[in-house]
């Protein structure tokens, strides 16, 4: 007597399972990923995104929160204006703002000296002058090569290029196809630290700087 031919997709697939299981070779199934609604929760959406945004170490898009929390981006938006508002209204010793491009929580500006004295017992660690004049010189003329730095400054920035670099101020954006000298630019930790959302945010100190093609003619000069 002739087997009949199996009919039911199932079959094939357990059969397939069972064989797969004996043999030690079946992988176990991805695990779903965590649902819930964010309106069960007991403070509900704005309650959500505080928890979010006590554990980013740089700010947070809109966008980002409203995918993780499954929640149109216009909601997300709204309360974070919301949140914003409260604390200012509360007078919290903390704040909401949003800087490069994204939102986080800073302790509050009124509040820098208290800030201050607990983490360096009064004293903060701050940019050299010669620090702070390159990365003017390189915020305002970005992107821009080591050696025109250098010709505005009229001494050798080596040193301070380093260390911008390692504090994360700056950071290489390119190199130059004819010299192969690298450009440098400012990063998105320089907006967060300056509170500016683009470089559109700076204040007009440009015209005080010599233009490129100017910087070019000093760089040259100075190594005839």
């Amino acid at each position: 007597m002739t087997e009949s031919p199996v009919t039911d997709i199932a079959d094939v697939v357990d059969a397939d399972t069972v064989e797969a299981a004996d043999e030690g070779i079946l992988e176990e199934a991805p695990q779903d990923q965590l649902a819930f609604d964010v309106n069960d929760f007991p403070g509900g959406l704005k309650s959500a995104i505080e928890a979010v945004l006590m554990v980013v170490d740089e700010p947070v898009t809109e966008l980002d929160i409203a995918s993780a929390l499954e929640i149109p981006v216009p909601d997300v938006e709204t309360a974070l204006t919301e949140l914003e508002a409260e604390y200012a209204a509360q007078l919290r010793g903390f704040t909401l703002r949003q800087v490069g491009g994204g939102w986080r929580i800073y302790s509050r500006s009124d509040y820098a000296a208290v800030v201050s004295k607990f983490i360096l017992a009064g004293q903060q660690a701050r940019l050299t002058q010669a620090s702070l004049e390159t990365l003017a010189v390189i915020a305002y003329r970005q992107p821009v090569s080591r050696s025109r730095v250098s010709a505005v400054r009229g001494v050798n920035v080596d040193g301070v290029i380093r260390t911008l670099l390692t504090r994360g101020l700056i950071e290489e954006v390119g190199t130059d196809e004819e010299s192969t000298a690298t450009f440098y630019g400012t990063t998105s930790y320089f907006l967060e630290r300056l509170g500016l959302q683009t470089l559109d945010d700076l204040p007009a100190l440009a015209p005080y700087l010599p233009e490129v093609d100017v910087l070019d003619e000093i760089a040259e000069s100075g190594r005839a």
